[in-house]
C-alpha cells in the first residue's frame, strides 16, 4: 500500500494490481482533494448515482477493494485507474481540477515512457525497492521474477485462460506444488495481514528462486504442451510447480534446511535482515 501524496498536503491511497500492471486509487481520497468536502463519502455516493443515471462507464467500471482507513481498520472503498479518475473528475467543477488532471497526465505519461521503454520501469522499480530497504542482490531477483510472472500471464492470455480468478486458481495451484502452501497460506504462514501486503515482497532470495522455477517451468510445459483453456493450463500449473517443489525438497534434504521462512520485512528491512544473517554465518 502507498499514499501518493497531492499537493504537499493531500494523500491518495493507492495500491499497485499486478494482474492488471496498473496504479489504483482510491476514489473518496481524489473526491477529499478536488472538493474540500467535509463528507467525500456521501459527495461520491450522490456524484455516483448521477453518474450512473447518465450512463457513464468510468462509474460502472470501478472496483471496490480494502484499504487501511484513517482509524488504520481495513475497508471497503471504490478504485479506479488514472484513466477512469481523468474521465470522474470532468463531472467534478473544482478549481483545483486543472493541477490534478496534470498530475495524472503526469503518471499516465511515465507509464507511456515505460511501454516505449520497459528498461525505464525496471529503473524506476529498482529505485522504489532501494528506498524501502532492499539489497541490489534482492532487487535483481524480484525484478528477474516479475519477467518470469509477465512471460506466464502473457501466455495464459494467449491460451484463452480469463484474467483475474482464473489466473489466481492457477498461482494457487503453481504454490501449492512448489512450496506446499497457497499463496494465502503462504501469506498467514508469514504473518502477513494486510490485504496489500505483497507476499513476494517478503520472500528471500531462495523463496524468489523456487517461485520463478515453478512459473518459468509451467511456461515452457504450457507451450510444449499446446495446453489450451483453464483445465489444460491447471494441469500444466500443477506440473510445473511440481518441479520446482520437488527441487525445493532435494535441496532442502542436501542442506538440512528448509526453504519456506515465516521471515518479513514488515518491520526489518531485507537489506538489514540479509547483513544479520551473514554476520550469524
Amino acid at each position: 500500500m502507498n499514499n501518493i501524496k497531492l499537493f504537499e498536503s493531500k494523500s491518495i491511497r493507492s495500491i499497485w494490481d499486478e494482474t492488471s500492471h496498473r496504479w489504483l486509487f482510491a476514489v473518496v481520497d481524489v473526491i477529499a482533494a478536488l472538493t474540500e468536502s467535509r463528507n467525500p463519502q456521501v459527495y461520491w455516493r450522490v456524484l455516483k448515482k448521477r453518474l450512473l443515471t447518465e450512463g457513464n462507464e468510468s462509474v460502472t467500471n470501478c472496483n471496490a477493494l480494502k484499504m487501511a482507513a484513517a482509524d488504520g481498520k481495513q475497508r471497503v472503498t471504490d478504485v479506479a485507474d488514472a484513466e477512469q479518475l481523468f474521465r470522474l473528475i470532468q463531472s467534478i467543477p473544482s478549481p483545483t481540477a486543472e493541477p490534478f488532471k496534470r498530475w495524472l497526465a503526469k503518471v499516465g505519461y511515465e507509464r507511456l515512457e515505460e511501454i516505449e521503454n520497459p528498461e525505464l520501469a525496471a529503473t524506476r522499480m529498482r529505485e522504489l525497492y532501494k528506498a524501502k530497504g532492499y539489497s541490489d542482490a534482492w532487487i535483481e531477483k524480484r525484478v528477474r521474477g516479475i519477467a518470469i510472472r509477465d512471460e506466464l500471464t502473457n501466455e495464459w492470455k494467449k491460451r484463452g485462460v480469463k484474467e483475474q480468478r482464473e489466473y489466481s486458481i492457477l498461482t494457487a495451484e503453481i504454490s501449492r506444488a512448489t512450496f506446499g502452501m497457497t499463496p494465502a497460506e503462504y501469506k498467514e504462514f508469514k504473518s502477513l495481514d494486510k490485504p496489500a501486503d505483497n507476499l513476494r515482497d517478503h520472500m528471500n532470495d531462495l523463496e524468489l528462486i523456487f517461485t520463478m522455477l515453478g512459473e518459468a517451468s509451467t511456461t515452457e510445459i504450457a507451450r510444449n504442451k499446446d495446453a489450451q483453456g483453464f483445465v489444460e493450463n491447471r494441469d500444466a500449473a500443477s506440473q510445473g510447480g511440481a518441479v520446482a517443489g520437488r527441487a525445493r525438497r532435494d535441496l532442502e534434504k542436501k542442506s538440512g534446511k528448509r526453504i519456506t521462512s515465516k521471515e518479513n520485512y514488515k518491520q526489518l528491512p531485507e537489506a538489514v535482515a540479509r547483513k544479520i544473517v551473514k554476520k550469524g554465518n
